[in-house]
């Protein structure tokens, strides 16, 4: 399953070398070109020599993680988060480390021996190690180097009704999507933009974007669902099974109004379910997007999923697919009506 392949690859920012060779494997007799700029971001053209709008279509491949920041003398690893990673979930989680996928297990003073006020608190990351098994600071030298990235290790799959489970589905659900739509021809010209280092700064898009230029951007995206207790109806950004998110704003840019109500015209006409992303919090690429060149329309088309960011997420297949349906009919409404901004 595409969707689990990509899932169990590990791509901590700056390290996203597994999966951008995994999609060029799978896309390279699928398009015209296929290109890593110096950055490091994946880039496929199809339809270059059609007339009409340029588009964009873009998902991150990295993925929050850890680095190795030093070793001590035990042998246990000192670790920095890399991305936003709520250091509250990361207590004896299972990682692999480096290029070798060393295992190791995040570890921290056992309860039996905290004071009760330790008990009393969460144990915050610089309290937090990661035990790789070696019995001292040679022997953890001999397989792993400070600055080393460690990836979180889940096996994922399906479950339950129609859910899926894995890390990293910020932002493989989005590569996902891509590698389902590059599948169609559309006649105009598409670029694929499979960026690098979004978890740490939207740093991929801003040069994919730059390069491009674009007349229309539209980003693909993991995002936050809301939909567990104690939060209210009103008070959940999304929610599983309710159809992709259609962003208005976040806290980097706002969506062109145009652009917005194509995709839930489009939605309707082919009774495609969706729901509007309810929470301003956070950013995407579309923001990055936005900025570049004199300026270009983007918007965010987003897979709901719970715990983002966290060593294992959720997201329902159905919107997993109902969002490569609506991207698709978005397209081919270029086809027909042009742009919409």
């Amino acid at each position: 399953m595409l969707l689990r392949e990509l899932c169990e690859l590990n791509a901590v920012s700056s390290r996203e070398d597994a999966v951008r060779a995994y999609i060029r494997n799978r896309i390279t007799e699928k398009v015209e070109t296929v290109t890593t700029d110096k950055l490091g971001n994946l880039l496929a053209v199809q339809g270059s020599g059609n007339t009409g709008p340029k588009i964009m279509l873009t998902a991150h491949m990295d993925e929050v993680g850890l680095m190795v920041v030093g070793i001590d003398n035990s042998g246990l690893l000192k670790i920095k988060t890399v991305g936003g990673i709520d250091e509250r979930v990361l207590l004896s989680k299972r990682v692999v480390i480096g290029p070798n996928r060393i295992p190791g297990v995040i570890g921290a003073k056992p309860i039996h021996l905290q004071e009760k006020e330790e008990r009393e608190k969460p144990v915050k990351l610089p309290s937090l190690f990661v035990d790789i098994g070696a019995k001292d600071k040679a022997d953890a030298e001999k397989e792993v180097s400070i600055g080393d990235l460690a990836a979180f290790d889940v096996k994922a799959g399906g479950f339950g009704d129609r859910m899926f489970k894995g890390k990293a589905l910020d932002d493989r659900v989005g590569c996902a999507v891509l590698l389902n739509l590059i599948e169609n021809h559309y006649d105009f010209p598409l670029y694929y933009a499979f960026t690098v280092q979004e978890e740490v700064g939207l740093r991929g898009a801003t040069v994919a974007a730059f390069g491009i230029n674009p007349d229309l951007a539209l980003v693909f995206e993991g995002t936050s669902a809301g939909d567990v207790p104690p939060a209210k109806k009103h008070q959940q950004s999304t929610r599983l099974g309710k159809g992709p998110a259609i962003s208005f704003m976040d806290r980097s840019f706002i969506v062109n109004q145009a652009l917005i109500e194509r995709l839930v015209k489009v939605a309707n006409e082919a009774n495609i379910p969706f729901q509007f992303r309810q929470s301003t919090a956070g950013g995407t690429e579309a923001g990055a997007i936005n900025q570049s060149q004199t300026g270009i329309p983007a918007g965010v088309l987003s897979v709901p999923c719970r715990y983002i960011h966290s060593p294992v997420s959720i997201l329902s297949l159905d919107d997993f697919e109902n969002t490569i349906k609506l991207a698709d009919a978005f397209l081919k409404s270029i086809e027909r009506r042009g742009l919409p901004v």
